[in-house]
């Protein structure tokens, strides 16, 4: 895909041996691929350029998407029996989830029914339009388990873009930054994509991930193309993001 005789650079072409830490292509359990087959074409579409290693995260999300470990890795089964008998055997992929900080979360977190990533990282988000009132709370009690919380795309939560010290102020209570790429090429709006560029420019990524649900997302992907400053900058991000959780 790589052209020598452009300056234009893809994203993807930077991708291959990537693990993938947030995404949703488990079946028929959250917003992301409805069925078997849409969570077959979406490892197929991740495979076009080299992508094989994932953690699923469907949401965990009160009274919306209720799920549990129970339903999270029934769906895991799922695939790997469909993978299995689509002949694909040289995927791996393992089960996490992207968990919502609600009025649900510390019940599940003493109950220990929380899905972490690999290597004790637990997977958070929170609304979009307001941080929950027990963030704070609920990033203490995550941390007072060992475990290192990870904030899902950080650059979409657009009441904090006017408050960059709070971004800051996230690594002081241990809080690691997960930047979508789909933010870096505009999918989300002008904004976001000002935020996950300024986000990396002052060093605050943590990890990088796809938060892929559909094909549609893997087709803007596939066109995003970056300049070699963001590339500088995403590179050690998306070697950190592979020697943390392959």
């Amino acid at each position: 895909m790589f052209d020598f005789f452009s300056r234009k650079k893809f994203l993807v072409d930077y991708l291959e041996g990537f693990v993938d830490v947030h995404n949703h292509i488990l079946p028929g359990i959250d917003d992301g691929a409805a069925t078997v087959e849409e969570s077959i074409g979406l490892v197929r579409g991740f495979g076009e350029f080299g992508l094989t290693r994932f953690v699923a995260t469907p949401h965990i999300m009160h009274n919306l998407y209720p799920n549990t470990p129970e339903t999270i890795n029934g769906a895991l089964d799922k695939l790997k029996r469909a993978l299995m008998d689509n002949g694909i055997r040289d995927v791996s992929v393992a089960a996490a989830a992207e968990h919502m900080i609600d009025d649900n979360f510390e019940t599940i977190l003493e109950k220990g029914e929380v899905m972490g990533l690999k290597k004790e990282h637990i997977l958070v988000e929170m609304s979009f339009l307001q941080a929950p009132i027990n963030f704070d709370q609920a990033i203490g009690k995550i941390t007072s388990k060992w475990m290192f919380p990870v904030l899902a795309h950080p650059e979409r939560y657009k009441f904090l873009h006017q408050r960059m010290r709070k971004y800051a102020g996230f690594r002081e209570q241990g809080i690691l930054l997960q930047l979508n790429l789909l933010s870096l090429c505009d999918y989300y709006d002008k904004d976001v994509q000002k935020m996950a560029l300024k986000l990396l420019d002052e060093g605050l990524i943590n990890f990088v991930a796809s938060d892929v649900h559909r094909l549609e997302h893997l087709e803007i992907l596939k066109e995003t193309t970056l300049p070699d400053k963001v590339f500088r900058q995403l590179i050690p991000v998306i070697h950190k993001t592979i020697e943390t959780f392959y």
